[in-house]
C-alpha cells in the first residue's frame, strides 16, 4: 500500500471525516482548519478543539490586526501564507483579561520589542504581557494555542462533522 502525504491550503483542501464504530459523531469534533478559515472573516478567532479551558483557534490573517495583548504566553503556527508579528511592551494602562487575548486598542505606544516574520510551518511565541498585532499581504491562516477568552468563537454546529 502506497501512502501520499497531502498538503492542504485555503484553495486546495478536502475534508475527511470521523468513522464511528460504537457511538455517536457528535461526541467527536472534527472539522477541517482550512475549510473554517475559507468561511472566516479575517481575524475572527474560531475554535477548533478544546481541552478544558485550553483551545486552538483558526484564525484567517488578511491586513493587519488591531493589538492585542494576552496575560500568559500563546503560540501561533502559520499554516499557510506569510505573516508578520509586531511585538511591543506594554505601558501600563492597559487592562489585561484573566484569560484570552483581548484587543488592546489602535495604537500602543510600549516600546517597540522586534517582529517575526513566520512562513508555513514556523510556530511564533506571543508572550504574555506584551503586545501584539499580526498582518499579512494576502490571506494566511494561523492556529493559536491559547486559553478560551472573550473572543473565542465557538461555531461547533458549522464545522464539525454531526452525523
Amino acid at each position: 500500500m502506497t501512502y501520499v502525504t497531502r498538503l492542504a491550503s485555503l484553495d486546495d483542501y478536502e475534508k475527511g471525516g470521523v468513522e464511528v464504530i460504537d457511538d455517536d459523531p457528535k461526541n467527536y469534533a472534527f472539522s477541517n482548519i482550512f475549510e473554517v478559515a475559507s468561511r472566516a472573516k479575517p481575524f475572527e478567532q474560531i475554535a477548533v478543539g478544546k481541552n478544558f479551558e485550553y483551545v486552538l483557534e483558526v484564525v484567517r490573517v488578511e491586513g493587519v490586526s488591531g493589538w492585542r495583548a494576552c496575560a500568559h504566553d500563546q503560540s501561533a503556527l502559520v499554516l499557510e501564507g506569510e505573516v508578520e508579528f509586531t511585538l511591543r511592551t506594554l505601558d501600563g494602562s492597559q487592562n489585561l483579561p484573566p484569560n484570552g487575548s483581548a484587543g488592546v486598542g489602535e495604537e500602543v505606544t510600549g516600546t517597540a520589542m522586534g517582529r517575526v516574520v513566520a512562513r508555513r510551518g514556523h510556530l511564533t511565541l506571543l508572550p504574555g504581557g506584551r503586545a501584539y498585532r499580526y498582518g499579512s499581504g494576502r490571506p494566511a491562516v494561523l492556529l493559536i494555542q491559547t486559553v478560551e477568552g472573550v473572543d473565542t468563537q465557538y461555531r461547533w454546529a458549522e464545522i464539525c462533522q454531526t452525523a
